[in-house]
Parts: C-alpha cells; sequence; structure tokens
C-alpha cells in the first residue's frame, strides 16, 4: 500500500492505492450523491459489476473542466471496452449542473454528481478539497471489487491526457 502526495499544490491525499475506494483504512467508506438526472448514485451499486473512474473536476463553467467532460464522451468506447464507468463529480449545486452540461453540447453518458451539500464532503473524504472550496483535478480508478489501483492529480489548470486514463484502465482490467 503507498500513500499518494500530490504535486499539485502540494496536497497530502487522505487515499492509497490498494485501499477499497473512500477509505483512509482498511474499512471501507462510500458515499452517495445526487445526479443532474435526479438519481442518488452510490458508489458501492458497481461493485462487482463495473470498474469505476471518479473523475473530480474543480468548478463548473471553467473552460478546462468544460473541455474536460465533453473529451470523455468522444472516448466512449476506451471506457466501455474496459467495462468501466465513469462518475463526475463538482462541489457546484444541480441547477448550475443542468446550465452548466446544457451548455457543454451533445449529453454526457456517464453521470454528472453534485458534491454541493454538505459542501465537498465526498471530495474532503478523499482528501481533495482545497482551502478555496473546490475540489482537485483528479481522477481516482476504482476496480470492480472496489479497490483504488490508480490515483491521477493534475495541475487544475490542465485536463489529464486520454493515454494516462488508458494506462490506468488497463490496470483495472485483468488480461
Amino acid at each position: 500500500m503507498k500513500r499518494i502526495v500530490a504535486a499539485a499544490g502540494m496536497v497530502i491525499l487522505l487515499l492509497a492505492v490498494g485501499l477499497p475506494a473512500g477509505a483512509q483504512s482498511l474499512k471501507d467508506a462510500d458515499f452517495t450523491l445526487p445526479s443532474i438526472s435526479g438519481e442518488k448514485i452510490r458508489l458501492s451499486q458497481f461493485r462487482g459489476k463495473k470498474n469505476v473512474m471518479i473523475s473530480f473536476v474543480p468548478a463548473a463553467f471553467t473552460p478546462v473542466c468544460s473541455d474536460q467532460w465533453p473529451g470523455y464522451n468522444l472516448a466512449r468506447g476506451l471506457f466501455e471496452s474496459h467495462d468501466a464507468v465513469i462518475l463526475g463529480i463538482t462541489v457546484d449545486s444541480i441547477p448550475a449542473l443542468h446550465a452548466w452540461t446544457r451548455q457543454m453540447g451533445p449529453e454526457l453518458w456517464f453521470p454528472v454528481l453534485s458534491d454541493f451539500w454538505p459542501h465537498g464532503e465526498v471530495a474532503s473524504k478523499f482528501g481533495l478539497l482545497r482551502s478555496d472550496g473546490v475540489s482537485e483535478r483528479a481522477l481516482i480508478f476504482i476496480d470492480k471489487e472496489g479497490i483504488i489501483r490508480e490515483i491521477l492529480v493534475s495541475d487544475i489548470n490542465k485536463r489529464p491526457d486520454l493515454e494516462s486514463c488508458s494506462v490506468a484502465l488497463d490496470k483495472l482490467t485483468p488480461k
């Protein structure tokens, strides 16, 4: 098990590769968040069924965030070939997320979740809530057993590249 220290802002994440998702110890932790579709999405609902990539983005209506998630629409086949779903999470409210996703263009194929209230609770659980109230730009790759296999924290002003996603997704899929 290794602790991840992110260079972006010298944040020390509260998660580790090899631990259950959301856990700071071997005790499993879970989360449920509202989606813009009106559903409540629970991380554990994918356990045993799908690999998961959680995509934390800092804020709606920002240029990098508005470029990152639509890019996943173009790469949908990459995720499907790895039997993976994306959970997009931001600390913005549901009304703001509705407006933002409509502005971005074609409907996103993955759930967009609001970590607005209690503000940033899930981002905080993962050690990704910044002191300015937004989350780090981070991707967390979780296998079907619910174990974190890869954590990528990007500069808040740079979109993570798809090649890094592909390499991380490969770690989730048994050969």
